[in-house]
């Protein structure tokens, strides 16, 4: 009899536990929907993509790309500083304040005579708090194709003779 209700109040206390740990998950649900759904106070730099793909392309081909970005903060949004990881990938910013909900671009350029696959990282400096943002840049660039030379021999022309 002792084993029977000694059994009956481990259920009772585990079904309790159980209810209240499922409690306090929806509470933390609830507590990160607020904390999401609330406008985060200062600047903010909301980017479209954190990748920049050239995809793969051939030699010399168009070196410009547009990474579309928004403030998504409550401040004006400065960006101090843009970095390429190396001298062939060149970003340009906008200098003015973007204001709160206002989207921009910035212009990056590769150097797309370069032979092969790259990775390399933009950092942008702004007045956000925390660290900085970093966006990747990454892509192919092919080899030209050789090209057919004529061959030497008899179908050459050579001018005023016969």
């Amino acid at each position: 009899m002792k084993k029977s209700v000694l059994f009956a109040l481990f259920m009772v206390f585990g079904l309790v536990a159980m209810n209240a740990q499922s409690d306090l998950k929806i509470a933390d649900a609830a507590k990160q929907e607020l904390k999401e759904a609330a406008p985060v106070s200062g600047p903010v730099m909301t980017f479209e993509a954190m990748e920049v793909d050239y995809g793969v392309i051939e030699k010399d081909s168009e070196p410009l790309r547009v990474l579309n970005f928004t403030n998504t903060g409550t401040e004006p949004l400065v960006i101090k500083n843009a970095r390429g990881s190396c001298g062939c990938t060149v970003p340009t910013w906008p200098k003015e304040p973007i204001m709160p909900g206002q989207t921009d671009k910035i212009e990056v350029r590769y150097a797309t005579n370069r032979i092969g696959k790259f990775s390399k990282k933009i950092t942008f400096t702004t007045n956000e708090p925390g660290e900085a943002k970093v966006v990747k840049v990454i892509g192919k660039v092919l080899k030209p194709e050789e090209t057919q030379g004529v061959p030497a021999g008899d179908n050459l022309i050579v001018p005023g003779g016969e």
